[in-house]
């Protein structure tokens, strides 16, 4: 059964199957780029919920959703797990469930795209098939014709626009508050308070020490390691390693000055530092001093999201499917787990070559080929009681067909973590349960898949 289906800005050209029930089958997409505060996935629902009022609306049925939570649609290089999934399956033309869909429903154009290789794909697979529509709380729009299309086109331009903008607003804020001197937004610095004003007794007295002693040539890693026995851990819980000290004693911060995206700010008229209001540390010889002993290739200045490398070099990419996912599951002396970050080394067996090492204890180690092959088990599991990738995606997992990075970005939407219990010395076999998820994705509400079979 088919008909004509009025939009705002005139009739439709082309005809939308319906079902059974006379509603038009469509699919559901919903996207936020942030979820910092909650932490539960509010915004994506809420979009979910209006995307299905709208569909009632416009004489649609929701039949499948597709989320990404905290995700961001401008950013090169950031996976979208669910947007990847729905142009999949409109290339294909139905659900991993058999349903078929006549097109999409979203509560704005920019929660689909807003990079210009986005709206190519996203057309591309809607249009992949005659007779689908595109629709959003202003009416049903026709994907086919050129007005859908240079609408497309508008709100691609006006959410690069809106992108730019902001950005430079985020950017002349932040430049204000630092010229005035007010600390940094964001986590409290290691050594103050919470107002980030008054200093931390225990801490500020660390810092102070340490400054101290890697002047007197002590090495960073000794110094990261009495922390470590001290029980020290940093203000987001994480225990304290070499460049997290590097980047505390180094820190402008520490002798009172402010420092702006990476780089020491100072006052236009006078070439001297920006003072901070927060209480300092040491005096600024004394920081001049400590950054100093580090060679000029360390850039000890150089730190937050918009610096560079700390060494001038990009960093190289993972080689390892589990590098990055895998936390040690040791005890420490005082009886907590460690939780320090695997990393990929070289081994000394053909059926190792390569072991996954925790850089904090070195007490908990797995051959890497066994903790990547666990962590596929995880990946595609029936029993976890949560949903996994689609059979496609196993499919093309298990072909080949799938590089590392994809199979990266696979993970990374099911598994956030995992911690690897030490081994048993001479083991003759491989205990896949030493790998054991420590949390599941925040963003798979919303998500439809059909349970494929796993290994």
């Amino acid at each position: 059964m088919s008909s004509e289906l009025s939009n705002t800005g005139g009739v439709v050209s082309h005809h939308a199957a319906r079902d059974s029930s006379g509603l038009i089958p469509v699919v559901s997409y919903a996207r936020r780029s942030e979820d910092s505060r909650q932490r539960d996935g509010h915004g994506v629902r809420y979009q979910l919920r209006i995307n299905e009022r709208t569909a009632h609306e416009q004489g649609c049925i929701v039949i499948a959703a597709y989320s990404d939570n905290g995700r961001s649609a401008s950013k090169a290089g950031v996976a979208r797990p669910g947007f990847d999934r729905l142009v999949a399956d409109l290339a294909l033309g139905h659900t991993d469930s058999g349903q078929r869909m006549e097109g999409v429903v979203c509560v704005a154009d920019d929660r689909l795209y807003r990079r210009p290789e986005d709206l190519a794909r996203f057309f591309a697979a809607l249009t992949s098939r005659p007779g689908r529509i595109h629709v959003d709380p202003r009416g049903i729009r026709d994907p086919y014709s050129q007005e859908g299309l240079l609408q497309a086109v508008r709100s691609l331009d006006a959410a690069a626009t809106e992108s730019r903008a902001r950005s430079r607003r985020v950017a002349d804020w932040h430049w204000a508050r630092a010229a005035e001197g007010v600390p940094h937004s964001g986590p409290r610095p290691f050594g103050w308070r919470a107002d980030r004003i008054t200093l931390h007794p225990e801490e500020a007295q660390l810092v102070v020490q340490a400054i101290s002693d890697r002047i007197a040539g002590k090495a960073v890693r000794a110094i990261a390691a009495d922390w470590c026995d001290l029980g020290i851990t940093g203000t987001r819980g994480g225990r304290p390693s070499a460049q997290t000290v590097t980047q505390i004693i180094t820190a402008p911060r520490v002798c009172g000055y402010r420092a702006n995206r990476g780089e020491l700010l100072l006052i236009p008229e006078t070439g001297q530092p920006v003072r901070g209001q927060w209480e300092p540390l040491v005096m600024p010889d004394q920081w001049r001093a400590v950054c100093a002993t580090f060679s000029p290739g360390s850039l000890y200045l150089h730190r937050g999201s918009g610096a560079p490398g700390r060494t001038g070099q990009k960093r190289t990419a993972p080689r390892h499917l589990a590098t990055g996912f895998l936390r040690c599951g040791a005890q420490r002396r005082d009886g907590s787990m460690c939780r320090g970050a695997l990393c990929a080394q070289k081994g000394r067996s053909k059926k190792s070559p390569y072991v996954y090492t925790c850089r904090n204890c070195g007490r908990c180690s797995i051959s890497g080929p066994l903790a990547d092959e666990a962590l596929e088990r995880l990946v595609f599991s029936e029993h976890r009681g949560v949903a996994g990738p689609s059979q496609l995606v196993w499919d093309r997992w298990r072909s080949g067909e799938m590089g590392l990075d994809e199979k990266r970005q696979v993970v990374a939407s099911v598994i956030t973590r995992c911690i690897v219990r030490p081994g048993t010395k001479g083991a003759a076999s491989w205990d896949h349960s030493r790998v054991e998820p420590l949390s599941e994705h925040p963003g798979q509400a919303g998500w439809e898949y059909a349970e494929p079979t796993g290994p």
